[in-house]
């Protein structure tokens, strides 16, 4: 009888429940309707709408998802790093991001094939470069004009490791297809990135407990592929990325990103970057070199360019910034088949992380940044 009294005294639920609920969600700080506030979503309709090409429905069938929701569910994929299965879970079951993708309760919502066909559809049509440059015109439009130089940089994006026989490996080098090296098994080829390449990543030897450092750097092996990007130094925006397999080299992409309208004309980079080619390409361009020295082969550093190359680093640090909030905070690791599918991923990882930026600089006492 005490268990039954105590269940008539709780409240059942009412017609305003649920508005309450997520003006409680507001009051505490849902960051996604902090980011809906700071990016007009809208802009990108037309780039998406020109890119899918949907029908108008003459031939009936049910009509497609709002393209900017949907777009809206791969940015929330990229800053959680999610499945498509638990993308479609989370979407049901977390009230916030219903709200900012505009579903109601009583609504459908995509499934995982939902999310998957539109995510390759993206990938066919070769719609996330626009949508990028849609994002940075949004940018320019609000006043963060590309200035305070172009900071170049690239980062390892690891892929899950093939398991494949030397003749098979030099197949995929010689340009061959999964389905071509695999004829008689189909499944197995579906399952095989033949694009995604090996590398080493040389990173600086850790001091030994007895206080003693290795002698050489460590070796690190690497699959996957590389992110190359350039953001501008007063900002921190990214302005132009490129998406290679890992093996590709840092100096071959720099004319591929670095720009020509950044008010500064200084280009920053490490001396992966430094070439008799680059830099009779910057100096065409009348882009000022700002790229690391390289140490002279079997002498010493002379100090005054440990001292310049001391100088461009503080600068050329920033982007360490950028690499460490799409790596180590969301995760970005390719799970995808195909260099295609890659820079899908990792342009909506760069776009991801665009919008992230302009939330924290519109957080700012004074948001609105000079133009000149």
């Amino acid at each position: 009888m005490q268990r039954l009294r105590r269940m008539k005294r709780v409240k059942q639920g009412g017609l305003f429940d649920m508005p309450e609920h997520l003006k409680r969600i507001s009051k505490n700080g849902d960051p996604l309707e902090v980011l809906a506030s700071a990016v007009d979503f809208e802009v990108f309709r037309p780039v998406l709408e020109d890119a899918l090409g949907y029908s108008d429905g003459a031939k009936g069938g049910r009509p497609p998802y709002v393209p900017v929701a949907m777009f809206k569910i791969l940015l929330l994929q990229a800053q959680n790093d999610l499945s498509d299965a638990r993308t479609e879970f989370l979407i049901k079951d977390r009230l916030s991001w219903l709200r900012f993708l505009g579903f109601g309760l009583n609504e459908p919502t995509p499934d995982e094939n939902t999310i998957r066909h539109f995510r390759n559809r993206l990938t066919a049509v070769g719609a996330i470069k626009p949508l990028f440059d849609q994002l940075d015109a949004y940018l320019r439009s609000l006043g963060y004009l590309p200035m305070g130089g172009q900071i170049v940089d690239a980062t390892l994006v690891q892929a899950p490791r093939q398991r494949m026989t030397q003749e098979e490996k030099d197949a995929a080098k010689a340009g061959k297809t999964a389905a071509q090296i695999w004829l008689d098994e189909p499944a197995k080829a579906a399952q095989k990135d033949t694009q995604a390449r090996w590398t080493v990543k040389f990173t600086k030897a850790k001091e030994r407990p007895d206080g003693t450092k290795p002698p050489v750097d460590i070796a690190i092996p690497t699959f996957g592929y590389k992110d190359h990007i350039a953001i501008d130094g007063r900002h921190g925006f990214i302005r132009s990325y490129e998406a290679t397999p890992a093996n590709a080299h840092d100096g071959a992409m720099l004319r591929e990103i670095v720009s020509t309208d950044n008010l500064s004309s200084e280009v920053y980079a490490d001396t992966a970057y430094r070439s008799k080619t680059n830099e009779a390409w910057l100096k065409d361009k009348a882009l000022t070199s700002r790229i690391h020295q390289k140490k002279p082969q079997g002498k010493p550093m002379p100090s005054n360019i440990a001292r310049a190359n001391a100088k461009k680093s503080i600068i050329r640090a920033r982007v360490e910034h950028v690499f460490a909030v799409i790596k180590h905070k969301r995760g970005l690791f390719i799970r995808t088949i195909g260099l295609a599918r890659a820079r899908t991923k990792i342009g909506i990882a760069n776009i991801a992380y665009n919008m992230a930026r302009l939330v924290t600089l519109q957080a700012r006492p004074n948001p609105r940044p000079a133009t000149g």
